[in-house]
């Protein structure tokens, strides 16, 4: 089993589009009153999702971040200052009267890093401290800062309970977290940290990765009707997701090889482009009602953009920053 789900959470690219295509077949066709029973789910899935992750995530590097402070200043300036608000134009641009939609763009801006971000950087040859120093302050600040982006960008047009969105973030966020932190500090007790690296490290992505597919379905099945009854909204809502991508990118890109050595500008790059989506998903489901849907289905549909750029990145960072050498 254990092989089974690591090679699905090697393959999103695939998996994700199949669960949002189940899920959309289980909408379109169930009973609406067992599709909305699906919500029952998503808290348990939530769980799933991030408390997995949580014990993979090392909290000391949160410290240690700060002593390549010139980066992680640069990478937390695009993730805050830059990106967020790219996102809320966007959304007032391309979804003036679907504020919620506007609420995934920005759910889906504010998370930045996730464990696809010390992935892609280590199969980019990037630097792996500073992608995980990324994360854990990242993820942080996140968390901390979206209730208040939320309310002050967006709390005229949507229904905004700030006290709500903490809650939510709390119990999906810093109490995993906690528990993550307990379970791997007693399995590094009764494990060495290769065989924890080796052995047990590798099981737990693969646990997060069935929270994310369940979540992922639950928010494609909530949502079915409306795609069928205006299949065009998929397409008005992938032309902002990859203007936001493309953005992200591009001036990632361009400060990671102006400002820093080639492992350092990749690991920018992915601390800022790589969003935790997953969080975001189970934010909008679970803090903003039935209109949260809404804000759902532009988050799942980020995935398939996140995905699929992150590996076509990779291909262009040695023609970017040039190869790799022990120095980078």
């Amino acid at each position: 089993m254990w092989k089974f789900l690591i090679k699905i959470n090697k393959n999103l690219i695939y998996a994700i589009p199949t669960l949002m295509v189940a899920g959309f077949f289980v909408g379109a066709n169930g009973d609406p009153a067992l599709v909305q029973k699906l919500k029952s789910w998503i808290m348990p899935l939530t769980f799933l999702m991030v408390y997995p992750m949580m014990v993979t995530l090392n909290i000391k590097h949160l410290r240690q971040g700060l002593q390549n402070v010139k980066l992680q200043v640069l990478t937390q300036a695009i993730n805050f200052g830059v990106i967020p608000f790219v996102a809320y134009g966007l959304g007032l641009r391309f979804f003036p009267a679907q504020p919620y939609m506007a609420l995934g763009l920005l759910l889906a801006s504010l998370l930045p890093t996730s464990g696809m971000t010390i992935s892609w950087t280590g199969f980019a040859k990037g630097n792996m401290g500073a992608a995980i120093n990324m994360t854990v302050i990242g993820l942080t600040l996140g968390s901390l800062a979206t209730p208040f982006y939320v309310k002050a960008l967006l709390g005229a047009k949507v229904d905004v309970n700030v006290m709500l969105v903490v809650k939510q973030i709390l119990l999906i966020v810093f109490i995993p977290m906690l528990l993550g932190y307990i379970t791997r500090t007693a399995l590094l007790k009764k494990y060495s940290m290769a065989e924890f690296k080796e052995k047990i490290a590798p099981r737990f992505p693969a646990l997060s990765t069935v929270g994310v597919l369940g979540i992922v379905f639950v928010a494609m099945a909530l949502k079915a009707k409306t795609v069928m009854t205006n299949p065009a909204i998929l397409g008005t809502i992938l032309v902002p997701v990859l203007i936001i991508y493309i953005l992200n990118f591009s001036l990632s890109t361009l400060v990671g090889k102006l400002m820093f050595k080639r492992g350092d500008a990749i690991a920018l790059v992915y601390g800022t482009v790589m969003r935790n989506l997953s969080i975001a998903l189970a934010i909008a489901i679970n803090a903003f009602g039935e209109a949260g849907a809404n804000a759902a289905l532009v988050i799942a549909l980020s995935y398939i953009v996140q995905v699929q750029s992150a590996a076509w990145y990779v291909k262009l960072t040695e023609p970017i920053f040039g190869p790799a050498t022990d120095e980078a």
